[in-house]
C-alpha cells in the first residue's frame, strides 16, 4: 500500500518510544481519557499512514484535527519528540489526503485570502468595528468572542519609534496580522516598554502575517510564501533583535525563519535580559499569570514573564492551578472545533476563577480573547490583558 504522507519524517516520528508520560500534560486527553486523542496515540496514527500499514480514514482524521498543537508534551518529554514539527507536517499531508471539509475549506480561503493580506484585512477590521457599533455583529461563536473593537495599531510616521534617552538597542517590531486590529493597546504597551528600556524601534515596512496560523492548520506552502516575502523585508533593515509580543507568532519565526536563528525574542525574554527602569508607581492589584502555550513550551519560556510582573511595586501575584495547561484557544480552534475548545476553556476557567484575582494577565491575543470570552459568559468582572499592559500600569 503506497502512501503520500511525504512531509513526516520517519526520524522525527521515531523519537517517540510511548512512553506515556506526555497523557496527564495533553489537554484533549485530560478531557477525554482516550489514547486516541493523546499526543503518542497520534503519533501512532501518522506512523502507520506514512509506512502504509493502515489506510488512511476520514474518520480517523478528527483524531489529528482534535489536536490543539499546544505542545505541552513537548516539555514533558524525555526523548525529545518534535512534537510541533510532527504535528504541522501531518496536517499538510492529512490536507492533501482527505475530503476538504466546508468549515476547513473556510478557514484556508480565509488565511490566503484574507489574513495573507494586510490591506483586505484592515478593510475587513474597519467593517466588523463599524458592525459593532451598529450592533450588527454575527451571533455565529467567532462574532461572540470578539473584543470589542479600537481603532487598529498604526506605526508610528516614518515607521522608527525612539528610545526613551540614550540608545541602548536597535530592535525590530512585529506587528503582525490580527494583533494590530484586535489588541492594539497591547501594542503601545509593548512599544513603550521597549522605549523605556533604551530601544529604538523599528517596524520593517512591507512586513505581513508571519504565516504561524498558515503552519498550525496544515497549510505549510503558504506559511512558505510569506516567510519568504518577509525574509526579504527583514534583510533590508539592521537590528539587534526582532521583538514579538504574540507567543504563536514568537514561536512559528524561531522555527520557521532560520535566516533569523538567535535574533527572535519574545517582549518579556527580551525585556528580562536588557532590563527596564525601576517602576515609576505602586500598583495595588491582585494578578494571575496564564501561560501561553507557545511561549511557555515552544520556546520554554516561563520565569521571565512571571520576574517582570512580580518586581512591580504593589502587585499580589498570585499563581493559579495549572496556568500551563491550554485554554483552548489554539489559533482558529475554538472556531473549528467549538466543542473541545469550550470543554478546555471551561476547565481553565475554574482554576482562573479560583485565584480571585482582579487581572488575568497573558502574553498571546489567542488567550485574551478566549479568556475575555468565557468570563464574560460567565458574568465576571476580572479583566484580561496582556503582559505589556500590566507592567505599563506602573509607568
Amino acid at each position: 500500500m503506497t502512501s503520500n504522507f511525504s512531509r513526516l519524517s520517519d526520524d522525527d516520528l521515531a523519537t517517540c518510544v510511548h512512553c506515556g508520560l506526555c497523557l496527564d500534560a495533553c489537554p484533549t486527553f485530560r478531557i477525554t481519557g482516550l489514547e486516541t486523542e493523546s499526543p503518542r496515540g497520534r503519533i501512532y496514527l501518522m506512523t502507520q499512514w506514512k509506512r502504509g500499514t493502515l489506510e488512511f480514514d476520514q474518520e480517523q482524521v478528527k483524531h489529528i484535527d482534535l489536536c490543539l498543537g499546544c505542545r505541552t508534551c513537548e516539555a514533558v518529554c524525555p526523548s525529545g519528540v518534535p512534537y510541533g514539527r510532527i504535528i504541522e507536517a501531518g496536517r499538510a499531508d492529512v490536507e492533501d489526503a482527505r475530503r476538504p471539509a466546508p468549515k476547513r475549506l473556510g478557514s484556508r480561503l480565509a488565511l490566503r485570502q484574507l489574513v495573507a493580506h494586510p490591506a483586505r484585512l484592515r478593510l475587513a477590521g474597519n467593517a466588523t468595528r463599524l458592525a459593532q457599533r451598529l450592533h450588527l455583529t454575527s451571533i455565529a461563536r467567532s462574532g461572540r468572542m470578539l473584543p470589542r473593537l479600537r481603532a487598529r495599531y498604526c506605526p508610528p510616521e516614518g515607521n522608527i519609534a525612539p528610545a526613551f534617552g540614550e540608545r541602548k538597542h536597535r530592535v525590530a517590531f512585529l506587528v503582525g496580522c490580527v494583533m494590530p486590529i484586535l489588541y492594539p493597546q497591547s501594542h503601545y504597551a509593548a512599544v513603550k516598554l521597549l522605549q523605556l528600556a533604551g530601544c529604538e524601534v523599528w517596524f520593517p515596512p512591507g512586513e505581513r502575517c508571519c504565516g504561524a496560523l498558515f503552519a498550525h492548520n496544515g497549510d505549510l506552502k503558504g506559511a512558505e510564501r510569506l516567510r519568504e516575502a518577509n525574509t526579504k523585508t527583514y534583510r533590508a533593515g539592521s537590528f539587534d533583535a526582532l521583538v514579538v509580543d504574540s507567543a504563536g507568532c514568537g514561536a512559528h519565526l524561531k522555527d520557521f525563519y532560520p535566516e533569523l536563528k538567535g535574533r527572535v525574542k519574545d517582549l518579556t525574554e527580551w525585556l528580562a535580559e536588557v532590563g527596564i527602569p525601576a517602576p515609576q508607581k505602586k500598583v495595588k492589584v491582585r494578578v494571575t499569570y496564564q501561560d501561553a502555550c507557545h511561549l511557555a513550551h515552544a520556546q520554554r519560556i516561563k520565569k521571565q514573564p512571571r520576574d517582570l510582573i512580580r518586581a512591580v511595586d504593589g502587585i499580589e501575584f498570585v499563581e493559579m492551578r495549572h496556568a500551563d495547561i491550554c485554554c483552548g484557544a489554539a489559533g482558529l480552534y475554538s472556531t473549528l472545533e467549538p466543542d473541545m475548545s469550550q470543554r478546555i476553556l471551561d476547565q481553565k476557567l475554574e482554576d482562573v476563577l479560583a485565584t480571585k484575582a482582579e487581572v488575568v494577565t497573558v502574553a498571546n491575543p489567542g488567550c485574551q480573547m478566549q479568556l475575555e470570552a468565557g468570563l464574560r459568559a460567565r458574568g465576571s468582572n476580572m479583566k484580561v490583558e496582556h503582559v505589556a499592559e500590566t507592567l505599563m500600569r506602573a509607568f
